[in-house]
């Protein structure tokens, strides 16, 4: 059994992760932590999920539960990824990481551990998802820029980062196929008179409502005609399901930085 530990057990995630594990037959909970001072803190596992008492309660102890698990899951907070990363590098232990919002520090911090352990790291881990921007990359290679690029993402109202970062991955996607620089064409706002339209922007549109898990949408269009690449989550049990998977993929793997289009094999 896959001895799986979930930083931020609490969250809505987090509670996902669980029930996977839970359910899963090949893996178990090795332990949550939350925050100290959480409510949570020294409950049983079990209460989150309302399956039942597992025997482990919640603690805010980070670097124990690295160190009594095979793989890490985190989808936790921008400032907790940098002391998250150096755990998982002093513990050896494989990290599985889909806090989005990262600082440029942050982002160095999980590379530099990526040095020393196996780390997947992803804005978003649903299989469809991910072939949903390997598709984007295609569409953009295939694509000139006669086609304008527009992104849509629409999330709950509980989001607190925009554009979300499986938006943002989207974009790099189509700044890779198009061979561009992605900060260098990217439109994150528009507001009042803004003028035309200048040929090869990447576009972004944010919405925030309701209790929408999560929906994305890569669209290209030209005069006449227009391409849309869509996808809907209807439970954030996709993103778990596809943690889980990359949980197990880690194991035995060399240390480096992976992404979930290795995991599932889909290429660059």
């Amino acid at each position: 059994m896959l001895k799986i530990g979930v930083l931020g057990c609490g969250g809505r995630m987090g509670q996902a992760l669980l029930s996977q594990i839970t359910a899963a037959s090949d893996t178990t909970i090795s332990g949550g932590t939350e925050p100290a001072g959480s409510d949570w803190i020294d409950r049983d596992l079990g209460d989150i999920t309302g399956l039942g008492p597992v025997g482990l309660a919640v603690t805010s102890d980070a670097a124990a539960l690295f160190q009594g698990s095979d793989a890490i899951v985190d989808f936790t907070a921008p400032s907790a990824s940098q002391s998250h990363a150096a755990l998982a590098a002093s513990t050896a232990t494989p990290l599985v990481i889909g806090t989005t919002g990262l600082s440029p520090a942050d982002q160095g911090a999980l590379e530099q551990a990526a040095t020393q352990v196996a780390i997947v790291q992803a804005a978003n881990m649903s299989l469809g998802v991910n072939l949903l921007v390997s598709l984007a990359r295609r569409a953009a290679a295939a694509l000139d820029d006669l086609y304008d690029v527009e992104i849509s993402d629409i999330h709950h109202r509980h989001k607190v980062d925009a554009p979300s970062g499986t938006a943002l991955a989207l974009g790099q996607a189509v700044a890779e196929g198009r061979r561009v620089d992605h900060d260098a064409m990217a439109v994150r706002d528009r507001d009042g008179i803004t003028g035309e339209r200048t040929t090869g922007q990447i576009g972004y549109g944010v919405f925030r409502a309701g209790n929408v898990v999560g929906e994305h949408s890569v669209i290209f269009a030209a005069d006449d005609e227009r391409i849309e690449l869509t996808h809907k989550a209807g439970s954030r049990d996709i993103f778990a399901r596809g943690a889980l998977t990359a949980a197990r993929w880690l194991q035995g793997r060399q240390p480096g930085l992976y992404g979930m289009e290795d995991v599932l094999g889909l290429g660059a």
